[in-house]
């Protein structure tokens, strides 16, 4: 007896922490700082394919595990600790957890420690002084080539070289208005950076900027005493922009050669590529209405002009995102993305400029290309053929264009390819699903799960989340998400916060973990609220036709989809159609400003985000894309500027901004406070002094806690 009422003592307190445990609620805090962090799905560190082998690796509890790609099994485990007893016989501090792993082959890895970096064998446990200076990792627009030895960076608007630790200044014209070796364009048109090396290192190709004629824009330090002024070069639609050229630097003579590139001074120079035998360079020459680009030819070695492979015109926009792929082992043949015939696709050409195929075809969308196999003769790639919510990872043959998937699974994959295209490591992810991983062998299908994460946040009460579509006034199908209050009773009304962006080259709901929501979503689900999310016309991965939508009228469509979603709202039961708010930031700012004011009376309440305005004050490249110039899409832009309709702005409008924003500028939020005031029109207004487009760090939380306590105060 005694023994039972022991067992069931146990049970009954087991039951009661469950119960107490399921019950724990969120605090701003913990939705905020936590929900990327320790509250978001588990991620493998450091995962990745060992070079030159069929292993995998990663770090785990302070543990370099070691797998074996063809059965998912450990082959072996490396503690912190045993690396210890190696680096105290040596004299060499210690670690606490493997830091900058990087792996040479499957024998060898860097780490780093106090002292610096070392090199690990580990068929010897030993370490040896790396001969890599940490200075090297931190340099400004760092472009590697070969670790630790040659690699190029910039500093002080100028491009340096470093092969075997003797540095050659590449650029000493560098300055405030001419900026070598960094992004150009404001980083569209698929630019991440502006160095590009050649395949085999000896030349590297750069940009250079001249910004002279582009108007300053200042930015204030309020930090200092008095406050100082740091002007920008901000490139505003309609006015003047920069001029860039491409340079390339042979290593072998030090010396640049200009890439005699034709056309006007204001044109976009984009999708660097260099040929396999480094003698020509290529790239899409856009002219500024981003209507009509070339993919041209140069000699690498003079700057001069060879030929143009191909032109794409477009009577909206076109816009090149990607360097042609040149096929491997075959420099004849290069594949290129295009959205040509309405969708992303995979062209196969020649290298004289001749289609020979398009390897992929239908109403869905090539997303990225991930390399080849060994022998060249397939290409892997992701795609949302399944769904433009979902993700998966395909192959095509180029020789019979026969295309496979290679994952299973509804939901969204993220793939990582061996060097030798024969396993990949599927990162799988789905609506309910926290993560995933897989290591699939690429031939026969077969897959080894080696990780489950948890449900992060199972031990707090949940609002439910679904999926679903609605239709447009078109009849077209839009993917929404909606999170639900906690327990949630279909018999009483809620408010509901509408949180949305809406622009280009966004995707708001996915088929990934808690539908590609926050878990700000649930600390809001708490407080009784419903949380919608809509992608309207305009945004990602629904061909050219939805996204193209907007040109010209930027804001209209995108709102007409949102209103969709407001009448889909109030048609539900449980939905209190006289309390709704919403909430974005960016474009999608903009959208909450714009539904605010130009359909006054839908929403009681909204918080705007670092809103544009009036998109004649935001850049060229971007602006110029979606709405054409003020002076050619005059209407346009006076029809979405939102100062021509401050008067009608009803309910309660708290905007915010970022002092140092260098993105969507101070200006925008300022100027509608102002026209607010001149027409006797109420707001509310919030700074954040020293943060520039997004508010980050510890100030976050802060920045949601406001909006938070805006909505339960209001709504």
């Amino acid at each position: 007896m005694k023994r039972t009422a022991i067992v069931f003592t146990l049970l009954l307190s087991i039951s009661f922490s469950a119960i107490i445990s399921q019950n724990q609620l969120l605090t701003i805090q913990d939705a905020i700082w936590k929900g990327r962090t320790s509250l978001a799905p588990k991620r493998l560190q450091a995962l990745g394919f060992i070079p030159d082998s069929k292993k995998i690796a990663y770090i785990e509890k302070n543990q370099l595990i070691i797998l074996s790609a063809e059965t998912g099994k450990t082959l072996t485990t490396i503690s912190t600790g045993g690396v210890n007893k190696a680096l105290v016989g040596a004299g060499i501090d210690t670690i606490a957890a493997f830091e900058g792993l990087k792996w040479v082959n499957e024998n060898q890895f860097y780490f780093t420690n106090k002292k610096g970096e070392w090199l690990y064998s580990l068929d010897k446990n030993t370490a040896v002084k790396s001969e890599r200076k940490q200075s090297d990792f931190s340099l400004d627009n760092l472009e590697i080539f070969k670790e630790g030895e040659v690699f190029a960076y910039v500093n002080l608007n100028n491009v340096f070289v470093s092969v075997n630790g003797k540095v050659n200044q590449v650029t000493s014209d560098g300055s405030y208005t001419l900026v070598n070796g960094k992004t150009v364009h404001q980083s569209e048109f698929g630019i991440t950076k502006g160095l590009f090396w050649s395949p085999n290192g000896n030349a590297l190709a750069y940009y250079k900027m001249d910004q002279a004629d582009v108007d300053d824009y200042p930015i204030i330090d309020w930090t200092t005493y008095p406050a100082t002024n740091k002007n920008i070069k901000y490139p505003m639609a309609g006015k003047k922009s920069h001029y860039v050229t491409v340079l390339v630097y042979n290593l072998k003579n030090n010396t640049s050669t200009k890439i005699k590139t034709e056309g006007p001074k204001e044109q976009y120079l984009t999708n660097i590529a260099f040929s396999p035998d480094e003698k020509h360079i290529y790239m899409a020459v856009l002219n500024r209405e981003q209507n009509h680009f070339k993919l041209n030819e140069y000699d690498a070695a003079t700057g001069d002009f060879v030929r143009t492979l191909f032109e794409e015109k477009d009577e909206k926009y076109a816009e090149p995102l990607n360097p042609m792929l040149f096929v491997k082992n075959n420099p004849s043949q290069f594949i290129w993305q295009s959205r040509k015939d309405g969708y992303n696709h995979l062209y196969l050409y020649n290298i004289n400029g001749t289609l020979i195929k398009q390897l992929t075809k239908g109403n869905w969308e090539v997303k990225d290309e991930n390399g080849f196999d060994e022998k060249g003769e397939n290409l892997f790639f992701h795609a949302a053929e399944q769904s433009p919510i979902n993700q998966d990872l395909y192959s095509v043959n180029l020789k019979s264009g026969k295309t496979k998937r290679l994952t299973q699974g509804n939901g969204y994959h993220t793939a990582v390819l061996s060097k030798k295209g024969d396993f990949f490591i599927d990162n799988f992810s789905s609506c309910y699903v926290p993560r995933e991983y897989r290591v699939v062998n690429a031939s026969s299908g077969k897959s080894n799960t080696i990780f489950t994460a948890e449900n992060p946040i199972k031990d707090y009460q949940l609002g439910k989340w679904n999926l679903f579509t609605i239709k447009n006034v078109e009849g077209t199908d839009l993917h929404c998400r909606m999170f639900k209050p906690v327990n949630f009773d279909s018999t009483k009304k809620y408010p509901v916060i509408v949180y949305l962006y809406n622009g280009p080259h966004s995707q708001m709901v996915t088929n990934t973990w808690m539908a590609g929501g926050e878990l700000w979503y649930q600390y809001m689900a708490q407080k009784g609220f419903i949380v919608f999310t809509l992608d309207g016309r305009g945004t990602n991965y629904r061909g050219k036709a939805f996204e193209q939508a907007i040109h010209r009228q930027v804001g209209t469509k995108e709102m007409e989809d949102q209103i969709s979603g407001v009448n889909y709202l109030k048609s539900l039961p449980y939905v209190d159609a006289t309390r709704l708010g919403v909430h974005g930031w960016s474009y999608g700012g903009f959208m909450t400003t714009s539904l605010m004011s130009r359909y006054p009376g839908v929403f009681k309440v909204g918080a705007a985000g670092g809103p544009v305005i009036d998109w004649s004050y935001y850049e060229i490249m971007y602006g110029e894309r979606y709405n054409d110039s003020p002076q050619e899409n005059k209407e346009g832009y006076d029809k979405n500027n939102l100062l021509n309709h401050v008067a009608n702005l009803k309910g309660k409008l708290l905007m915010i901004h970022g002092a140092q924003d260098n993105v969507v500028v101070w200006q925008h939020s300022i100027l509608y406070q102002k026209k607010a005031v001149d027409k006797g029109v109420q707001l509310d207004y919030y700074v954040y002094p020293g943060h520039e487009h997004n508010v980050l760090g510890k100030d976050r939380a802060h920045l949601m806690e406001k909006i938070t306590n805006y909505f339960i105060d209001n709504l």
